[in-house]
């Protein structure tokens, strides 16, 4: 029987704000993980992270250590007999709750630590975590979902019944990933801090590997971001999908009006229009500026706020990730939720390794929970993805299906000791502070 000897946490972060990459309205900092390992009495190591942008990274990381007691000595059977109950041990700790709820840096904490016992546990089982995942039972499945605060919306009959119609064609759909991989939109052309001949180069170069859906951010001067569309979607052609991702900076109002302003590049969505928190805001918005989608989630704390955004008609498109909320039962319970909502996910990807999780992700939701691709991508950027030891492959614009493994969560040994913060030797060498 495995059982989880000890964790280990690495401040790794990555130089990306000197180039631009990542650059949007609001956001210029150095990519980063906070990187725990599990270690145990056998030969398994689990691995998850959380994302940050830089600085403060140490507080996440110092987080994790603070929740570390609920994992440590623990039979790793134990957490998978009652995976619901673990994460909302750390998730619910009587005393670091005070600290979210189930918001912040305590979340983000938190999802490191449940990401890597989930890691371990496909680890353990021999299977990519989408694997994993969609062979087990409808039973097994709803109890890994955590319904607290929103069977109002979804209650356990229900997921039941959506897993259950998950199962039919299944190894279709299956043979089909298999075959064509995960159809997917790249983000990597449209960065706010890249100048426009290099917007146009790699619009244009990723047109030519064979990407039809690409994602530029927009946010900062009006004619700008207009020039930059018009740029792109000279490239792309009309029939390619160009999606807009504002990053919150705008008010409501001002969301609708620039949306209107953007209209003329004909934008498959705008993507976080004002702040994230803002249920009724998103709402109003998507009725102003339908047939454009309005999509949101990435930064949704938690799976209470995916609920209201559906309830409200606020979102057309729900975007999850991977670390921002409290692992793979709150990932489940959002996936459920947009089915239930008849609302397709496209998850959020980029940072450091968060393509490397999605994948996963929105491999299961095809597989057991959408069960149609209509609407459903998932994001691409190509960065980071060499310092992980089953990096995310692509081919023609789609994602290649996972086959290690485990959630493809780990790091290669060298990029941590070399990235990592403050002592390793690219931190050393700039002098930067962080």
């Amino acid at each position: 029987m495995t059982r989880i000897t000890g964790v280990r946490v690495h401040d790794v972060r990555f130089p990306t704000a000197a180039a631009g990459d990542g650059s949007d309205a609001v956001n210029r900092g150095d990519y980063s993980a906070t990187y725990v390992e599990l270690a145990t009495d056998g030969p398994l190591t689990g691995a998850g992270f959380t994302f940050t942008n830089g600085r403060g990274n140490e507080l996440t990381c110092a987080a994790v250590r603070a929740l570390a007691h609920h994992v440590e000595g623990r039979p790793l059977a134990d957490l998978w007999a009652d995976p619901v109950g673990f994460a909302r041990s750390l998730s619910a700790d009587v005393q670091l709750r005070w600290l979210g709820p189930e918001k912040g840096v305590i979340h983000l904490a938190t999802g490191a630590v449940v990401n890597a016992v989930w890691d371990l546990h496909a680890k353990e089982a021999g299977k990519p975590l989408w694997q994993l995942l969609a062979d087990l039972p409808t039973g097994k499945l709803v109890g890994c979902v955590d319904f607290r605060h929103i069977t109002d919306a979804l209650t356990p009959a229900d997921a039941a019944a959506i897993l259950d119609r998950g199962r039919d064609g299944l190894d279709a759909r299956r043979a089909e990933l298999e075959r064509d991989g995960l159809p997917s939109y790249t983000t990597s052309v449209g960065w706010l801090g890249y100048p426009d001949d290099k917007v146009r180069e790699l619009a244009r170069s990723a047109y030519a590997d064979g990407w039809r859906a690409m994602k530029m951010k927009v946010g900062g001067e009006p004619a700008d971001d207009l020039r930059r569309a018009r740029i792109i979607r000279a490239e792309i052609g009309p029939d390619a999908l160009l999606m807009m991702d504002a990053n919150q900076v705008w008010e409501v109002d001002e969301a609708i009006a620039r949306t209107a302003a953007l209209a003329e590049a004909d934008p498959y969505w705008i993507e976080e229009p004002t702040h994230p928190d803002d249920v009724l805001g998103h709402a109003r918005i998507q009725r102003a500026v339908a047939p454009i989608r309005v999509v949101t989630g990435e930064v949704a704390a938690n799976r209470v706020i995916v609920k209201q955004l559906l309830q409200a008609g606020a979102v057309r498109v729900v975007q999850i990730d991977a670390c921002r909320v409290g692992g793979i039962p709150e990932v489940l319970a959002e996936l459920l939720l947009a089915a239930k909502y008849g609302v397709p996910v496209c998850p959020h990807a980029g940072g450091v390794g968060l393509c490397e999780l999605v994948q996963h992700l929105f491999a299961f939701d095809y597989l057991r929970v959408g069960t149609s691709l209509d609407g459903r991508m998932v994001e691409y950027v190509d960065h980071l993805h060499e310092h992980f030891t089953d990096p995310v492959r692509t081919r023609g614009g789609r994602y290649v299906l996972p086959r290690e493994p485990g959630y493809s969560a780990t790091m290669r040994p060298a990029s941590v000791a070399e990235f990592r913060f403050p002592d390793g030797p690219v931190w050393a060498r700039s002098g930067k502070p962080g």
